[in-house]
């Protein structure tokens, strides 16, 4: 039931625990926080769809999760950009090992609505499954519905035919908000049904709207926050809401806006993509302050980074990665830039994280925004083809201490600290006693120092441009840290033991000292060790490095039970995997990643993955008893050491070789046929409209030429444009309007007139979104005739603008805006095609206005026996397009993952671009002589991994130089032995 003002009065000024009211209350239900201060506890149990109810709420320090105090360490993956539902499985299952407690997701409108009122949420559309796998991998979830998203994508996730309607997007227009309530109101029943309020799913957090920092200070801007806020609680969705602030300039704090007197309900957040070669800046307890400040914009909500940048998107031709693609990304905001950026927000008192993006994955089809190409790989810690990078290194360690050390929840700025050489943020935990050092060396040389700390001065080590976590006074169960110069990563109690696991950077020594009144029992595990005891503290150092961590026992004395440390680099952290489960807590050390913990009576089930042959460690949880574990469904024979730790007797095994095919075979065939005169056109659509919602006016004197305007919004549009008598036509002049690298080519009587394309973007225009142009093109003599006539233009129009400053600019026009003549001014009638209907399951962004696809050339099954056979490389000098298919078979054996690539190449003055489509589906765009992009990801579940693939090329050729394609191949982007299942992806042919 919904609590009165009375009740509700009286549970704010009562509560010891400052709980928000969730699932019980239903939509509308007011909520209570931090009335009272809560202590620092043990953080909630892992989530999952329990049947349970539970309470979300926050104070200034952190979530508060049924009471329970929850840092949010999040990763943005987008499921539209995984096309095979299986690898979602996949992905969510690596963040979770890796440290993540939380997923965020964008829900893309254009990606599940192909028209006014129709909404599809069934196969790579459906977004309950992967709500379901997330709670069933653990892990909470962020839902970003929009309606408006930005993310890179065609129209900022707004619909293509929502160009071609009435009404200002993004704003309180009435003809706007009822298509945008239609949408919310179809995602909204999706998701409520997953709400983490409710024991159904885990859904913890809600966004409305992206980044709207334009209309921020209006009162129609106010008024639309409002009326979506509403909106979204009609729908049921009693979560904590919030939006993201672009500018970090206090937008959307609470109490900025209507929320129909709902309160403590409405968290700020604010993005933050600080760039690589600038000190990272100090957004909350150490920076400026006041509205701009970050955090400090809101003092009565947490620090919240709904995107915080783990990687960077790149554009055509790589204006900003100076043409090396996202590998330049990776390498600039690297394992240090992560690890000196996410220290620095966790000091200012940052506790909602959300690493964008963590799987960046594959704009497919026409999905990209106009300013980026096919892969978004975006230089995350997950690569494009699913595989783990060194930039995982710090994601995990902090991950796992943020879940497993309770004191990072709830800390104040402390006494100014300093540290010759390094910037010093000192913070205490006031529950706890327990103080943290965050070290940042903003220099390009290696720093050693000293940090006084704990009474003495510790030594310490920070590489240049990197950054290191210290804590003193930091409890481990019944024993308390009187200091570390290593970073702790993780405490946890298993089976006989308590583990600490400290980490840093290999080769260091790490100096680590135990509070202890007595003198402890202790034993080296490890030679490597050394100890002392010396006044009331066990001193301990230890070198980093090596296969695995090294390790000592503490026994005795002050506590009833042992302590094991561990001390690991950063490889060795990465094959440490704490996992919660049902039985209680364990630790596993060894393979290169694990999936699921799972203990049935005295048998431990893992599965995970392995690469090369890897060992394997198990501490096992309090009381479990286990006499059997089993690796990937296979018993794993182990022995007890004294540790307290079942260790492997043999390694578990490499993954086998994976072969792949070359690909011949092609054959090959012309299109264009729309050039030609006689070509019946008879069912097109005629344009003749005089007005537009466009934003692009419409020429006087001339039709409405704009694609959209005529229900045509992705991929290729063609126009045929009629007329009698050329004998005075000097040119002819097509105005025309694209995105980034947009192109058109035109044709007179089925003769070629010539090509234009739009410039290749710099770094000044890196991310305009709509390009215009005028294409001269001259009419040869021999074509000025009486007559009929028929001009034939293709446009490759790319997509829509994002409409980042919410001023409708997603309805610039795309196609031709205008054609008129040199010499003579012939009246012309005009037709227009573009896309046929949306695919049923491949969706309105697989396909384009091609010939070839309009009559199924990319579909498996297609009948291509009587094309033409060819070899590759080719070298042909032509106007148009030509599709080339071949059909390939794969062989992967059950048990292993292989990530596969498809690789074009060629002379980079080449001039020609490529449309790729496998079994169907269209998985990018090449440009030969812009790239950067050379390689695409074929993504299980679309790739049959065993069985036959068929793969269609149709190549668009400029006539300046010889075409290709040049070389195409299959690469192996990784391979590992273990993996998830893959169901086929749906793939209906000819």
């Amino acid at each position: 039931m919904a609590l009165s003002r009375r009740s509700f009065s009286a549970l704010a000024g009562t509560t010891a625990l400052g709980l928000a009211l969730g699932g019980s209350g239903g939509p509308g239900a007011p909520s209570a926080y931090a009335a009272r201060p809560v202590p620092t506890g043990p953080p909630p149990a892992p989530p999952g769809a329990d049947g349970q109810p539970h309470t979300v709420g926050f104070d200034r320090y952190s979530l508060l999760v049924d009471g329970s105090r929850l840092v949010l360490w999040s990763g943005e993956m987008h499921p539209f950009r995984l096309p095979s539902p299986s690898l979602w499985r996949d992905v969510l299952q690596k963040m979770r090992a890796h440290g993540y407690n939380a997923v965020s997701i964008h829900v893309a409108w254009n990606h599940h609505s192909p028209a006014p009122g129709q909404y599809d949420f069934g196969g790579v559309r459906d977004l309950g499954l992967f709500l379901r796998t997330a709670a069933e991998c653990g892990l909470y979830v962020v839902v970003r519905p929009g309606p408006y998203i930005g993310a890179d994508v065609d129209g900022g996730g707004l619909p293509g035919w929502l160009t071609a309607t009435a009404g200002t997007a993004r704003t309180a227009d009435p003809a706007y908000l009822r298509h945008a309530d239609e949408w919310l109101t179809e995602v909204d029943a999706v998701v409520s049904r997953h709400l983490f309020t409710r024991g159904t799913g885990t859904v913890l957090l809600y966004q409305i709207e992206n980044a709207y920092d334009a209309h921020a200070g209006e009162p129609a801007g106010r008024a639309y926050l409002s009326h979506l806020y509403r909106k979204v609680r009609r729908d049921g969705i009693d979560i904590p809401l919030f939006h993201n602030d672009g500018g970090r300039d206090g937008a959307w704090v609470p109490g900025s806006f209507d929320t129909g007197g709902e309160r403590g309900r409405w968290l700020y957040g604010f993005d933050g993509d600080p760039s690589p070669s600038q000190t990272p800046p100090d957004w909350g307890h150490f920076g400026r302050g006041g509205r701009s400040g970050g955090a400090t914009a809101s003092p009565r909500t947490p620090g919240f980074m709904p995107e915080s940048g783990g990687g960077r998107s790149d554009a055509w031709g790589g204006p900003e990665s100076g043409g090396k693609g996202y590998a330049e990304s990776r390498r600039t905001r690297d394992a240090a830039y992560e690890r000196r950026c996410y220290l620095t927000h966790l000091a200012n008192g940052i506790t909602l994280h959300n690493a964008y993006m963590t799987f960046g994955g594959t704009s497919w089809g026409w999905l990209p925004a106009p300013d980026v190409y096919t892969s978004y790989d975006y230089g995350a810690a997950i690569d494009e083809g699913r595989r783990p990078t060194e930039k995982l290194v710090p994601m995990h360690q902090i991950g796992h201490m943020l879940q497993r050390i309770p004191d990072f929840a709830r800390l104040d700025r402390a006494a100014d600290v300093k540290a010759a050489g390094l910037t010093v943020r000192h913070l205490v935990n006031p529950d706890t006693g327990a103080h943290v050092y965050v070290l940042r060396n903003d220099h390009d040389e290696d720093v050693t120092t000293t940090l006084p700390a704990a009474g003495e001065d510790l030594p310490v080590h920070v590489p240049s441009r990197d950054a290191r976590l210290m804590v003193t006074g930091l409890a481990l169960g019944q024993r308390t840290l009187h200091h570390s110069t290593a970073q702790p990563m993780a405490f946890l109690t298993t089976g006989s033991v308590d583990v600490a696991v400290f980490t840093g950077w290999r080769g260091e020594m790490a100096h680590l000292a135990l509070t202890s009144a007595d003198e402890p029992t202790v034993t080296r595990l490890d030679q490597a060790a050394a100890y002392v005891y010396d006044q009331g503290l066990l001193r301990v150092t230890a070198p980093l490095g090596g296969n695995w961590p090294v390790r000592l026992l503490v026994q005795g004395e002050d506590a009833d039970r042992p302590l094991l440390l561990l001390f690991a680099d950063e490889a060795s952290s990465l094959r440490l995997w704490p996992r919660d489960t049902p039985s209680g807590t364990l630790l596993v050390h060894g393979p290169d990643l694990l999936r699921t913990a799972a203990l049935q009576g005295s048998t431990l089930r893992l599965t995970g993955d392995t690469t090369g042959a890897a060992p394997l460690e198990v501490w096992g949880p309090p009381g479990a008893g286990i006499d059997r574990v089993e690796w990937n469904g296979r018993a794993v024979p182990t022995s007890p050491t004294a540790s307290g730790s079942l260790r492997a007797t043999a390694p578990l095994p490499a993954v086998g070789a994976v072969a792949l095919p070359e690909l011949d075979g092609w054959r090959t065939r012309t299109e264009n046929p729309e050039a030609e005169p006689g070509y019946d056109d008879s069912g097109w659509r005629t344009a003749d409209r005089t007005t537009s919602h466009s934003t692009t006016p419409v020429p006087q004197g001339q039709p409405v030429l704009f694609a959209d305007d005529y229900g045509f919004h992705y991929g290729d549009v063609w126009y045929r444009g009629t007329f009698t008598g050329a004998t005075g036509v000097e040119a002819v002049r097509l105005a025309y309007s694209t995105g980034t690298q947009g192109m058109l080519m035109a044709w007179l009587d089925g003769r070629p007139i010539g090509t234009h394309r739009m410039p290749v973007p710099d770094r000044a225009t890196v991310r305009r979104g709509t390009w215009t142009d005028t294409a001269v093109l001259p009419v040869r003599p021999e074509l000025r005739t009486p007559g009929r006539h028929v001009l034939s233009v293709l446009v490759r129009r790319m997509q829509h603008d994002q409409d980042g400053a919410a001023l409708d600019t997603h309805k610039a026009a795309r196609g031709l805006t205008a054609v008129t003549f040199a010499g003579d001014s012939p009246e012309v009638t005009w037709r227009i095609r573009g896309e046929a209907a949306p695919d049923p399951v491949r969706g309105p962004m697989n396909n384009g206005g091609l010939h070839g696809e309009r009559e199924g050339w990319h579909l498996p099954g297609f009948p291509d026996h009587d094309w033409q056979a060819v070899g590759l490389p080719r070298a042909e000098q032509r106007q148009g397009v030509a599709w080339y298919r071949t059909t390939f078979p794969l062989a992967v054996d059950p048990g292993t993952d292989a990530s596969v690539g498809l690789v074009l190449e060629d002379d980079p003055r080449r001039a020609y671009r490529v449309q790729i489509f496998l079994n169907g589906w269209n998985m990018g765009q090449y440009i030969n002589d812009v790239g950067p992009q050379h390689t695409f990801v074929l993504p299980n579940g679309i790739l049959r991994t065993r069985g036959t693939n068929t793969l269609a090329l149709a190549v668009l050729s400029e006539p300046s130089t010889p075409s290709g394609p040049g070389r195409v191949r299959l690469t192996l982007l990784g391979v590992t032995a273990g993996g998830v299942r893959v169901t086929p992806v749906p793939a209906p042919g000819r």
